[in-house]
Formats: structure tokens, sequence, C-alpha cells
């Protein structure tokens, strides 16, 4: 899929560094050139002489080298790619990037390169929730500079949370994705997915039986459209799909919170399972029984509504797709639906537990919008999500 495509590899300095050998070698076997750069830092984590054998291409390091500069070889290579990517994307050379600096070698080519930019974070967590680094990210996102991951987990320094570097194959997904030459290549869409938990307790809480698959195999067809795709996950049973933006939350507030942070999109799809209440006074420790027999009260309030605020916002993408998860009355309680959140379509389904559709692998759904209703068979979720994605894809054209 990457025949004669040319990257241009920028490595950072961070222990992730590591798992750029394996991108050059699975972006070589995909068929692309790779052209390593390394900065100063990453030059402590992995050597120019293993970058260098893995992609049979020179290595590049530093700025101010006499033959390469001759050629003015940082405009040269900065321009030459197919596509940069830079891969462990540091929290300095996010910040580099976003204020416009240029005093190394790898700041200096993203600065004056003309050719799209795809980065993959990678830092301690505390680093990444930083607000330094947030506005940074919002500002690269701004200046259409692509980004992929990070994913949460385990950190070198023994802390858990966002910050990981994406999987080479997740990375490999997204430089794939790029030069997919499909209906909604250029265009963003933002998919929201899975359940939420809204806590009772530290152990406790309210949730629903949703996987999240129906909104992963959604995100993944228009992802292979073409589309930039940032995905905002509740807890799911099921993974992300690789060479999206993944964003995950736990809560409706984090996922409302999550979903206005990635606009604007040309289009939204509204398929998590967000909970209607949230419990106002979740307690701090875990509610205990005191052999009374006296059962514990919980007060509840609205949590806010997704879809409508979005349908109804200022940065309303040009279609905004609902689902009606429904028991009952299915039709009109999801054509009611469509009214009142202002959405353009909803897709209604029956999720009665006779029908195992929620947490299952098929879904039958019936596509609502101004036109009228119309039914789609039963089929597998995946095929339920490749035709929507081309309906999207049509409704954008």
């Amino acid at each position: 899929m990457l025949a004669g495509k040319r990257l241009l590899l920028i490595i950072g300095g961070g222990i992730a560094a590591y798992k750029a050998l394996d991108l050059i070698r699975q972006a070589r076997r995909a068929g692309a050139t790779v052209t390593p750069v390394l900065t100063r830092a990453a030059e402590e984590f992995v050597t120019p002489l293993s970058a260098s054998a893995l992609a049979a291409e020179k290595v590049y390091r530093d700025l101010f080298d006499l033959t390469d500069e001759a050629e003015m070889g940082h405009i040269e290579l900065s321009r030459s790619a197919d596509l940069v990517v830079v891969a462990p994307a540091t929290a300095d050379l996010m910040g580099k990037m976003a204020g416009g600096l240029a005093n190394d070698l790898a700041s200096t080519l993203l600065m004056a390169t003309d050719t799209p930019v795809l980065i993959a974070p990678a830092m301690n967590v505390r680093m990444w929730e930083h607000p330094a680094t947030q506005r940074n990210l919002a500002t690269l996102r701004g200046d259409g500079v692509k980004v992929v991951g990070p994913d949460a987990g385990e950190m070198a320094c023994g802390e858990f949370g966002p910050g990981r570097l994406s999987a080479p194959e997740a990375i490999l997904a997204a430089i794939e994705a790029h030069f997919a030459d499909g209906p909604l290549t250029g265009r963003h869409v933002l998919v929201t997915s899975g359940p939420t938990h809204e806590p009772i307790d530290p152990v406790r809480y309210i949730a629903n039986r949703s996987s999240g698959q129906q909104g992963k195999d959604i995100a993944a067809a228009l992802r292979d459209l073409g589309a930039r795709v940032s995905f905002v996950t509740g807890p799911a049973d099921v993974a992300p799909p690789e060479g999206v933006e993944v964003h995950r939350v736990e809560t409706a507030a984090e996922m409302l919170r999550a979903v206005e942070a990635a606009l604007p999109a040309d289009a939204a799809v509204f398929a998590a399972a967000v909970a209607d209440w949230r419990v106002t006074d979740a307690a701090s420790s875990k509610i205990k029984k005191d052999g009374s027999g006296a059962l514990p009260t919980l007060s509840f309030a609205e949590n806010p509504d997704i879809l409508a605020t979005v349908s109804k916002g200022a940065q309303r993408p040009k279609l905004v797709v609902g689902f009606a998860a429904e028991t009952d009355d299915v039709i009109a309680h999801a054509t009611a639906k469509r009214a009142r959140k202002g959405c353009d379509w909803i897709l209604a389904n029956d999720v009665s537990p006779a029908t195992g559709i929620m947490g299952g692998t098929e879904n039958a759904v019936t596509l609502i919008s101004e036109e009228g209703a119309e039914n789609w068979p039963r089929m597998g979720k995946d095929a339920v999500a490749a035709r929507l994605a081309a309906r999207i894809a049509e409704a954008l054209a």
C-alpha cells in the first residue's frame, strides 16, 4: 500500500524511540522508502547505525553538516518526502513545532517543509496532560498536523495513563490512511463509542451493556474511506481501531469535553451509549453495609446531552448522526428524538434482550432522516458500518 512512498521519519528523544526502529522495518515491508532523522536526545536511546541499517538509508543528525548544507540539505530533506512522520513526538518537539522554533535539524526540517506532517506523541502522563502540551496539541491540529495516539497504559516511569507511544502497527495504519485515496480523503469525522461509567463510589458505577463494537466498526469504515477520524470512546470491551485518533474517557461529562475539543469536524457520528444520569453525591470511599438493613440513598442528575449540544452548537458539523437504542416503539421514539436533538440522521435499533444486538456482533437499524425511515436488514456490525460510511461520503460529496 505504501509502494513508492517516501517517508521522512524524525525520531524524538524518549524511551519509546526504540519502537521507531520497528516502524522503519514495517514501513519498508509495506513498500515505503524511509529516511531517518535523529535528534540529539534520540541518540541516547537508539543508534544512528541501527536506524541506518534498518532503513538502508543515510541517517541525518546535524543541522550544520558541511557536506549536506552545501547542497541545502535541510531544505531538500524537508520537501522531498511524501509525508513527514515524527515518532516519538516528545513534549519538547511538539512545543518547538507549535512555537515555530528551528534550532536543530529536526525542528528546522519541520519549519521548512510544505509536506504533510503526522505526529505520534509519547511522554509522561503528567507532561501529556499539562495545559501547555494540550495548547500545543490544539495549535498543531489547527495547523493541519495529523495525530495518532498516544495510548494509555503503564509508563516506563511507573505511572499509568495516556502518554504511551502508539504501537508501530497503529502508526503504520495512520500512515496508510493518509495515503488512502477514498471519497473521504481530507475530511475529518468525529465518532463516539462505547458506554460511559458514572461512579457511585470508587469501586461501583452505573453503566450499560454496550460493547463499543458498532462504534469501532464505524470508525474503521470511515478511516478506510480516507477520513481522519477522531474516536472518543468510553471504557468499551473492544480495542479501538488502528489508524484513528483515540480519546479515552470514562464519564459523560468527560466525553462531552473530549468531543468539543475534537471539533471542528465535517461529520460526527454519536454511537456511544451515554448514561442518561449520574450520581450527584458519589462517595469518595467505598459504601459499606452497616448491618442495620438500611439502604443507601443515591441522588441523581441528568448528564449533558452530547448529541443535542453538538447539533445545536456553534461548531456544528455539516452532518450529525445519532443513534437511538430503544426497546419499544422504536421508530416513533427515534423519529421524535431526531427532531428533539436537532441532528440530521438517527440510526434506530431495537436493543431488547431477545434481539442480542447490544453487546452482540450483528445489528438491525432503521435510518431516519428528513426524508423518512429506511429499514436496513439485519447484518454484521461491520457491514452496517460500511453502509453508513458510504452514505456519509455521499452526503459530504
